[in-house]
């Protein structure tokens, strides 16, 4: 079985333009991890105000959601990596930006939110492009292997992306850090201009209704597996998620701000072990029994970590979670290459950007109002309860995706 893998992963790595791209990914990553660190410890320095950390997010969510549709319509028309480039380009001049604003005496929140905004405009379309560009790349058959790495990659990197954010910060300052993240970022784009040339995929004809933004929409409402698949990690992470609250736990476990950075970090160290597991394990056989048995789980386990009251098993209940959370993305990543032609691979991975990023947002906003509203410990439980009954709606109305056996369209 591990020389099964083993060999796989070799393959995808034999690919050159893969390659580069994995390693412009996680240097990307890497600077973009470490400055939304940066950016948030520096406007609690200024306002030392909850809220005005909420809307970093909610700046960036606003501007990536509202560009999403047309960058992904863009993407499908476009050379991918002259893309990722040139978004790395714009974020190479926002961490510029981020360093000139530091050292200015008259610097305002408002001057931080703006550059976030731009941000948020470069990765808008450098998500669909990079999606397109990584599926474009690597043959179907071991894809699910590069969903793996991909996967690992990303949360390696947000691990130690913060970690250096916040050893650079405490080092020297916020100029030191801005620094580090432009240096990150632009060993991201070198090996991005090492990546080679994937010419759009686009039919030679289109019609009006098959050309337009919402094209990428009404292809993922009409076809019920990739549809169930999204749903089930969109719904999973609204009602599930308990990040945005983990700072409470972290209160109501006496374990203060270093036990919240482990029980932030827990999530992603399970996330790594069962990627590096199914980077080397044959692909699943029954992909759609698979999906939802990892998301049932994940709601289980949350309702677990509700529970707990001491450090150790809080740990190891959010580490359980980061390691179905990473089966189901591998496996819907993996439906969504299967399924989607090349043609439209920019607008399906924005459709899939806008579900998840929104759920995100959303779903931190809702863990919140509903800590709020029911006490800590219910609103979590709520939350887990509400992912198996998503499940369990989804195995219903989603029969497809149920009886999924492969990465190939069901006969």
């Amino acid at each position: 079985m591990s020389a099964y893998g083993f060999s796989e992963v070799r393959a995808v790595l034999s690919i050159r333009d893969y390659r580069n791209f994995l390693l412009s990914r996680v240097f990307a990553t890497l600077a973009m991890q470490m400055q939304a660190l940066v950016v948030s410890w520096q406007v609690y320095q200024m306002t030392k105000d909850p809220l005005a950390l909420g809307l970093i997010g909610l700046v960036e969510a606003v501007v990536f959601i509202a560009f999403a549709t047309w960058a992904g319509h863009y993407a499908d028309r476009h050379e991918k990596s002259r893309i990722i480039i040139a978004m790395q380009g714009i974020i190479l001049v926002c961490a510029a930006a981020f360093l000139g604003l530091t050292r200015w005496s008259g610097l305002s929140v408002a001057w931080l939110y703006a550059v976030v905004a731009v941000t948020g405009l470069a990765r808008s379309f450098m998500w669909p492009a990079s999606f397109a560009y990584s599926e474009l790349t690597v043959p179907r058959a071991i894809y699910s292997r590069a969903a793996s790495l991909n996967s690992t990659g990303w949360e390696v990197a947000s691990i130690v992306g913060p970690a250096i954010g916040g050893f650079v910060y405490a080092w020297h300052g916020p100029s030191a850090a801005y620094g580090t993240v432009f240096i990150l970022m632009a060993m991201a784009a070198f090996f991005t201009t090492r990546m080679g040339v994937k010419p759009p995929a686009v039919p030679s004809a289109e019609t009006p209704e098959t050309c337009d933004f919402l094209t990428g929409f009404r292809f993922v409402f009409s076809n019920p597996a990739m549809l169930g698949a999204i749903s089930l990690d969109m719904f999973a992470v609204l009602f599930g998620g308990v990040y945005a609250i983990l700072p409470v736990f972290a209160d109501r476990l006496g374990v203060g701000a270093k036990g919240l950075g482990w029980l932030r970090a827990a999530p992603s160290i399970g996330a790594i072990l069962m990627a590096a597991y199914q980077a080397v394990r044959p692909p699943f056989e029954r992909v759609g029994r698979t999906l939802f048995t990892a998301v049932a789980l994940f709601g289980l386990f949350t309702i677990a970590f509700a529970y707990s009251t001491t450090f150790r098993v809080s740990l190891f209940f959010l580490a359980l979670c980061g390691m179905v959370d990473n089966v189901s993305v591998v496996i819907r990543a993996s439906i969504m290459q299967a399924f989607t032609p090349d043609g439209m691979r920019g607008r399906v991975s924005s459709v899939n950007g806008i579900f998840i990023g929104s759920s995100n947002e959303i779903g931190a906003f809702e863990s919140g109002l509903a800590a709020k509203l029911m006490g800590l410990v219910p609103s979590v439980v709520f939350g887990g309860v509400m992912t198996l009954t998503t499940v369990a709606f989804v195995a219903w109305k989603a029969p497809v995706l149920r009886r999924l056996k492969g990465l190939h369209k069901p006969s």
